[in-house]
């Protein structure tokens, strides 16, 4: 059949021209303009047509399907070697549509950024498990501002076990990570082909308002993290029930980058006091990039109080881990101050009662090393001091806040001893009051303990496997053992200072003596390293008046146990002990003395291998040759004696603004979770 052409001007070409000017139906009108099949002209945010009937402008996909019902599907009987294959062309489809291939870019991208290989390893084991969904990721986290102090229910300590780790992973060198009550072992590096320093300039902080995160995907966080909380945190909540540190803290780390590049300064910084092969490059790095978020908070009048305390006092422990700590922020002082801004004391609960005791417990630990007073008046604390005896358990920590207490107490006392003679005749009598109430307070503690706070074992000196010159005294729960080295130390510092009888009294003499042996016993067979930071001032005072050789070298093989587990500077105990001791700082063949010491016997028969000995590391020669130069004794703390707000000179001067009044109640994180230098 021949095809005809017609011409031009007739009348089948006049009504196709007519049918390719009239208008095409459109995919990306308002829902509300194609329930009323009306003709949408796709204006945004409204279009005119519901802008001129005020009706709300519905944008979106809906799909319709004619026939939803079937009756009698006919079914194809199974085959054998068939295969079914999904085909996704909802991108396809989207494409149609104005933005909708664009709502895809968000889930491409996180798609691409997980790693979804099969071939994945979790401690040497193959798993296709896929990471978690933001789900459940994202569940609200438990609280941290509790209404009760502290609940015997729910207070069960469970860091007295630890597991031993291996990691390893096919693509990156092996890093062997053994954690214990006994040693801490950071021997090798878990990032792939890892420099020990890192030079590259640190980059800029994203905004603090930036996308929470889910978990932490990147090798070199989660180690330094993991180092944090299986270290660090161990000693920061060794008076805390609830583990805000090392619990609770790291989750809601999470969604605040300056509270992450804290907990990860203070992780990177201990893994290079540990392993040499670490650089505090990275440590430095991650406390800048804190400091910085720190900073910008402090000038922004409606800050979340309660996060740049918390973070304040994290970054304080890095500093107290560093040599030159002073030369630095200080956040030292800053956190005392921003505790006192939130208003937190020893009435407080939840994090504010965690940051609260840490900052006070480290800095009564550094005034009992240089004879300070305490800057912050422990009558100020609002410590609940009913002493009655009790007959339950739970209550631990109380009773821990309320030794330290008497330890401050008795520190300021110490300090404030007259420093001439005409000074301490006139104030005789009002000063032997004084020691018999500390005495008295001292017993009185002692007497309304629970049982769980007395020892569970005693073994005197000559009868212990370990072979040790000191009795061992087992206590079971850490905060137990915190609060018997506080006493004992209580007892020894009041046998030194009694205002008429000399530490050679028969009395004071037998009270010192009696005190000592049992600290020492304490930190000689002790298996938790949480305990270490209080153990070494207790230990530093009651080794004062060790006569005897053996129990001297056994004090400082235990100085030096606790430095190769801590990497903390503890040479100067050392050197402080020797001259008390009249050693001359000559070296002394301890290797001899101590041939048949094992602090770790007990444990013997759980051990089926030898158990390698770990060589000291020498200290360096330079800083052993530096001279220290010790603060005047007597004074108030000089760190912390400006740290509040309200004086002229006060921290962070060049930052803080004074933030609103709304704010100071529970913020962001409240509604969400509704030691010097000399110690490293």
């Amino acid at each position: 059949m021949a095809h005809v052409e017609l011409p031009i001007g007739t009348s089948a070409n006049k009504d196709k021209a007519v049918q390719d000017n009239k208008p095409k139906r459109v995919r990306t009108g308002c829902l509300t303009c194609r329930e009323r099949h009306l003709k949408c002209d796709e204006k945004l945010p409204s279009c005119s047509g519901c802008r001129k009937s005020n009706r709300e402008c519905r944008r979106g996909v809906r799909l319709n399907f004619i026939d939803v019902t079937c009756q009698n599907p006919y079914v194809i009987p199974p085959e054998q070697g068939w295969t079914v294959a999904f085909v996704d062309e909802s991108r396809d489809i989207a494409s149609e549509y104005q933005g909708g291939k664009e709502k895809y870019t968000l889930a491409d991208r996180e798609r691409e950024s997980v790693p979804t290989s099969r071939e994945s390893f979790f401690m040497g084991i193959q798993s296709s498990m896929p990471p978690p969904t933001a789900s459940t990721s994202q569940q609200s986290l438990p609280p941290l501002h509790s209404n009760n102090v502290l609940d015997p229910v729910s207070h069960q300590q469970h860091d007295q076990q630890q597991s031993t780790y291996n990691f390893e992973h096919p693509r990156a060198s092996s890093h062997h990570h053994s954690h214990s009550h006994t040693n801490s072992t950071y021997s090798e590096p878990t990032m792939g082909n890892p420099t020990p320093s890192y030079h590259a300039e640190p980059s800029e902080p994203e905004s603090p308002g930036e996308r929470p995160r889910d978990y932490l995907d990147s090798q070199e966080e989660v180690l330094f993290m993991q180092v944090f909380v299986e270290e660090v945190g161990l000693w920061m909540d060794s008076m805390d029930p609830d583990k805000h540190f090392s619990r609770q803290l790291p989750f809601h780390a999470l969604s605040e980058p300056m509270l992450l590049n804290a907990f990860l300064a203070c992780g990177a910084r201990h893994l290079a006091l540990v392993n040499p092969k670490y650089s505090e490059d990275k440590a430095l790095h991650y406390y800048d990039t804190a400091t910085r978020y720190l900073l910008q908070s402090l000038q922004n009048p409606d800050r979340d109080t309660i996060m740049c305390a918390t973070t304040a006092v994290i970054l304080n422990v890095y500093e107290i881990m560093c040599e030159k700590a002073l030369q630095r922020m200080n956040h030292i002082a800053g956190a005392r101050a921003l505790i006192k801004e939130c208003g937190w004391n020893a009435r407080s609960t939840g994090v504010g009662a965690a940051c609260f005791w840490l900052n006070v417990g480290m800095e009564l630990l550094s005034c009992l090393h240089f004879n300070w007073q305490i800057a912050w008046n422990p009558d100020e604390w609002g410590v609940d001091m009913d002493l009655q005896r009790e007959t339950g358990s739970g209550r631990e920590e109380l009773w821990t806040y309320r030794i330290v207490y008497i330890v401050a107490k008795v520190a300021n006392f110490r300090a404030s001893i007259p420093r001439n003679q005409e000074s301490a005749q006139h104030t005789m009598q009002q000063r032997c009051a004084e020691w018999q109430r500390l005495k008295d307070l001292a017993d009185a503690w002692n007497d309304g303990i629970p049982r769980t706070m007395h020892p569970m074992a005693y073994l005197p000196p000559g009868t212990t496997l370990s072979g040790s010159a000191f009795p061992e005294v087992w206590l079971i729960k850490r905060s137990s053992i915190v609060a018997r080295l506080f006493y004992h130390t209580c007892m020894c510092l009041l046998a030194q200072i009694h205002p008429l009888n000399p530490p050679q009294d028969a009395d004071m003499h037998d009270m010192l003596q009696q005190n000592s042996q049992l600290i020492c016993g304490i930190s000689a067979h002790v298996k938790d390293r949480g305990v270490a930071s209080v153990a070494l001032r207790s230990l530093a005072i009651a080794a004062e008046c060790l006569k005897t050789r053996r129990e001297q070298e056994e004090v400082l093989s235990i100085f030096d146990k606790i430095r190769q587990e801590t990497g903390w500077r503890v040479g100067f105990l050392n050197t402080e002990l020797r001259e008390k001791w009249g050693w001359d700082n000559q070296p002394q063949p301890q290797a001899q003395a101590f041939a048949s010491y094992n602090p770790n016997a007990n444990m013997a028969y759980q051990q089926q291998m030898p158990q390698p000995i770990m060589a000291p590391t020498p200290a360096p020669t330079a800083q052993a040759a530096e001279p220290r130069q010790r603060p005047p004794a007597g004074i108030l703390n000089p760190i912390l004696a400006g740290a509040d707000f309200h004086l002229p000179q006060h921290p962070y001067q060049s930052h803080w603004v004074a933030p609103n009044t709304m704010q100071q109640g529970p913020t962001h994180l409240g509604h969400q979770m509704a030691n010097h230098t000399n110690y490293y």
